[in-house]
């Protein structure tokens, strides 16, 4: 498994304050998507060790790019995060259906991201 983040969020300030954050303290490289589509096709290039994946994007959710990610043998190993903005009971079973290991509620403190990643790179 590799040494790669990946960051998938539409917001380009979200995608900001996370790789900000991360970018002189983790251990990563850090690959950024704003949609379904291009997380996938990132994925499966590097092989990210974590995905910080955003439930609400554009064109496939990230409930089905977790579940992409699970089914391909290139990304199944891969801990994936979701990100929400709505903290539902409903929303964290669906998630957690399609493989998702963690959830991350925003809006969170860099604080929190980096004791998130840190606990999953050690």
């Amino acid at each position: 498994m590799s040494r790669d983040l990946l960051v998938v969020d539409d917001d380009p300030f979200i995608r900001r304050l996370i790789t900000t954050t991360l970018e002189d303290v983790a251990q990563f490289r850090l690959l950024e998507a704003q949609d379904g589509g291009q997380a996938l096709a990132l994925a499966d290039r590097h092989r990210p060790q974590i995905v910080l994946l955003d439930i609400d994007i554009p064109g496939i959710d990230g409930i089905e790019v977790c579940q992409a990610l699970r089914a391909n043998p290139r990304t199944s190993e891969a801990t994936v995060v979701m990100l929400t903005a709505s903290h539902s009971d409903e929303i964290e079973a669906h998630a957690e259906a399609a493989g998702a290991d963690l959830f991350l509620t925003k809006p969170f403190s860099p604080l929190e991201l980096l004791r998130l990643v840190d606990g999953l790179s050690g």
